[in-house]
């Protein structure tokens, strides 16, 4: 009857929340900001169409997308959020035009009288909705017609190999860099896009992405209330299809009433969700259950690896190679930060630009961590069930074939991708997709489902027989399967946009991706594995370890599936999802208080009995991976969560603080704790060296902790105080960015970099040492009697 009711939680936990999540994606679709048939002015005069906006995005997307710069604040943190930085170099352009055509003198050098009647022209102007359902029209002015085309020069410059701005962009006063010294600020190669009409296509498509971040959303008008209405009955501001995000004070782009109320109650069922866990537990730890005896010998030295487990063991030392290839991406990717296009006087940016080290790097880092956790599976699966299917070692070959030609064809694709050979059609299908970790062409990605899927037939037809033999719990097989399905149906997700999808739909569905399949199922999904491994160890008792897992899993669903609308405050969605991100990411940090426990409970299992000696620094990885859940997914997670923060912090390098510590920190480190689990499995009977993995594994912590603490953290928190008094175009511009004291951080940033670089180092000797003898020394004594 537990279990009963477990499973009953567990099921309702999923159904409603995807049914709210779904609801709200229609809502999406129906009130994602419009892509106008023709962008024109009031005289007639066509500045750009439907299909130069679409094609501009895909044009976007070739030369890196999300991996130089950002749109709406999702991407790279070195180059501009171009919405914020067009935002702001319009809204001076105007000022200036108008100062000088009214009062004979720049907008800075003009009373305050007279800018406040430019201040308000200028929000009129950006702010009024002028797109048109019937037409599909936007109808802009003569005036904002001219910073059209002067701006359209502006980044033709940019994006080119100017020397020299154009002169039609000279009421930009506020800036005074040459391209090239921009260029170099933003690790943007000259002749990034060579096209002429390339360069005028993405032009219209920041245009139209910063439209959305200006200009209002239509609303309701409820004449009995009184006022405007979101939703026919309660009144409210007028916000932009943004929810006035990016912060541009002159705009009047400065956070709504919502978003103020929501993060006020985002804290507040955080701290009632606290309470609520810690009196649970409480409960629980005073009922009384049977103490578990661990046993007296290794029961892993009974097994007998299968020729399909065996098999797997490429997969590890793929994942170490992966693991160096990234680390090595990481490097180059953070010093172009301080040396624009060079590598310490190389210059690499000519093979090898920033857009292509940072995909590499993210996708690299999705590559490992996923091949590490399936070759787990692949390898616990037949352990459980103590059966081998036929053929069952061709299909773990064949897969690990498809995922070298998958991880190959990616790289290469999204390389040559940046060479602007392609046409933008092939792009999409075998180059860069421009959406940061689902960067891999279609084609790749279809590719990468099928594998799943055939990975999943693999766990499916190993794991079978174990529901069948008595003694097994089939509590957790069940959840097992589940997990697994999971991970198969939802990277699915990925193909649910199409090449010319509006960008506000596109990110709906990416973050199904980065979000529900990285970090909610694979979680899900690892929380099952360990507990087989504990039980398999005859550490954890079986019927415990199923009931925990269950309760464990449907607590981090509650908050972690609708939780998704969080990365979606400010990407063309309605309040209600602002709503609904707001307080299910604030519950997705409830589970994260106890941690400290499920740490304190890993360690005292690794001392439970002398042979669990063996598996102490396994074991280790997965207490480091509970501390950088605590600190990486919970503290700098929450940090960012609440709208009112991340309303200022998007796009900043606080979101770069967050990532690291919990895609490394957590899915990386288990990644690396799975691997040394079932690398011991695959030979027991060795007794390990563990000299170069102790020390790799304090360094990499240590050396995480400091890249985050005397860099990354200052940096982004610098950047956010001056989002807050500047604006976000302030806080990612080349002035505020490559200040001394900016470098000087960023420079800090290699001591932890090297620090944490040689802890990988040492522990891809110790895998390695593992095949070639220096890790190992003799065969253990202890048999299980």
């Amino acid at each position: 009857m537990r279990y009963v009711k477990l499973w009953i939680a567990f099921g309702l936990v999923i159904l409603l929340s995807f049914c709210v999540l779904i609801f709200y994606g229609l809502e999406i679709y129906r009130e994602a900001p419009p892509v106008p048939k023709a962008i024109v002015t009031a005289q007639g005069d066509v500045l750009a169409t439907e299909s130069e906006i679409k094609d501009g995005q895909n044009v976007w997307q070739s030369i890196g997308g999300q991996e130089l710069g950002s749109i709406w604040g999702h991407g790279a943190y070195l180059a501009p959020d171009w919405t914020a930085d067009l935002l702001h170099r319009e809204s001076i352009y105007l000022l200036n035009l108008w100062a000088t055509e009214q009062y004979g003198k720049p907008f800075s050098e003009i009373d305050d009288s007279q800018r406040a009647v430019l201040l308000t022209k200028l929000k009129t102007e950006l702010r009024k909705n002028t797109y048109n359902p019937e037409t599909g029209e936007i109808t802009i002015s003569a005036d904002r017609a001219k910073t059209y085309h002067a701006l359209a020069g502006y980044y033709a410059a940019l994006f080119g190999d100017a020397e020299e701005f154009p002169s039609d962009v000279r009421f930009l006063a506020d800036d005074n860099r040459t391209p090239p010294e921009l260029r170099d600020a933003y690790a943007i190669p000259a002749n990034t896009i060579k096209s002429d009409e390339r360069q005028k296509m993405m032009y219209a498509f920041f245009f139209w992405a910063t439209w959305a971040c200006t200009t209002e959303r239509p609303q309701l008008v409820n004449e009995e209330v009184g006022g405007i209405s979101q939703d026919g009955y309660l009144p409210t501001q007028p916000i932009t299809y943004t929810n006035n995000w990016p912060a541009e004070p002159l705009i009047g782009n400065r956070p709504t009433g919502e978003i103020i109320v929501w993060s006020v109650l985002s804290f507040v069922l955080l701290l009632a969700g606290i309470g609520t866990l810690s009196w649970y537990y409480a409960v629980l730890k005073h009922r009384k259950d049977d103490e578990h005896v661990p046993p007296k010998h290794d029961p892993l030295l009974a097994m007998n690896p299968t020729p399909s487990m065996k098999a797997t063991l490429k997969y590890f030392w793929i994942v170490v190679v992966l693991l160096l290839v990234q680390m090595l991406m990481g490097a180059v990717t953070a010093h172009y930060g301080v040396e624009g296009e060079g590598f310490y006087n190389i210059p690499l940016a000519k093979w090898l630009p920033y857009s292509v080290t940072r995909t590499w790097h993210t996708q690299l880092g999705i590559f490992w961590i996923a091949t590490a956790w399936l070759a787990t599976g692949l390898f616990i699966a037949p352990a459980v069930s103590g059966h081998e299917p036929k053929f069952q070692r061709l299909g773990v070959n064949f897969l690990f074939v498809c995922l070298v030609i998958i991880v190959a064809g990616t790289l290469f694709g999204t390389w040559y991708a940046t060479r602007q050979q392609m046409s933008l059609e092939m792009n999409f299908w075998f180059g860069h997709q421009g959406y940061e970790y689902v960067d891999l062409g279609r084609f790749w990605q279809l590719f990468l489902l099928v594998g799943l899927f055939l990975w999943l037939l693999l766990m499916i037809r190993a794991i079978w027989p174990a529901f069948k033999q008595p003694g097994q719990q089939k509590q957790l097989l069940g959840m097992f399967l589940i997990a697994s399905a999971a991970i198969a149906i939802f990277y699915g997700a990925g193909i649910m946009w199409d090449r010319q999808t509006n960008l506000a739909v596109a990110e709906y569905w990416r973050w199904w991706v980065v979000h529900l399949w990285v970090e909610g199922f694979f979680e899900v999904f690892a929380t099952v594995v360990i507990a087989f491994l504990f039980t398999r160890m005859g550490l954890l008792r079986t019927a415990t370890a199923s009931a925990a897992v269950i309760f464990s899993c449907t607590i981090f669903l509650t908050g972690g599936i609708i939780g998704t609308f969080h990365h979606l405050y400010f990407t063309g969605t309605p309040t209600a999802v602002l709503a609904l991100g707001a307080l299910f990411s604030a519950l997705e940090i409830v589970p994260l208080v106890l941690i400290g426990a499920e740490a304190y409970e890993s360690l005292t299992l690794s001392r439970a009995a002398p042979w669990v000696k063996q598996y102490k620094w396994p074991i280790y990885f997965f207490i480091a991976v509970a501390f950088w859940n605590l600190v990486g997914a919970g503290l700098f997670g929450f940090l960012i969560n609440p709208p009112i923060a991340l309303y200022y912090m998007q796009g900043l390098n606080t979101t770069s603080v967050h990532g690291h510590t919990a895609l490394f920190g957590v899915y990386g480190l288990l990644g690396m704790g799975l691997t040394l689990f079932c690398v011991k499995g695959l030979g027991t009977r060795k007794i390990w060296r563990t000299g170069a993995l102790s020390f790799g594994f304090w360094t990499i912590n240590g050396g995480l902790a400091l890249m985050v603490l005397i860099s990354l953290l200052p940096v982004g928190l610098m950047q956010t105080w001056a989002s807050v008094t500047h604006g976000l175009w302030y806080a990612r511009s080349a002035e505020f960015l490559q200040s001394d004291l900016m470098d000087t951080l960023r420079w800090l940033r290699i001591v932890g970099d090297t620090i944490f670089a040689i802890g990988i180092l040492s522990f891809a000797w110790f895998i390695f040492g593992l095949k070639f003898g220096w890790s190992t020394r003799g065969d253990r004594e202890d048999v299980i009697a």
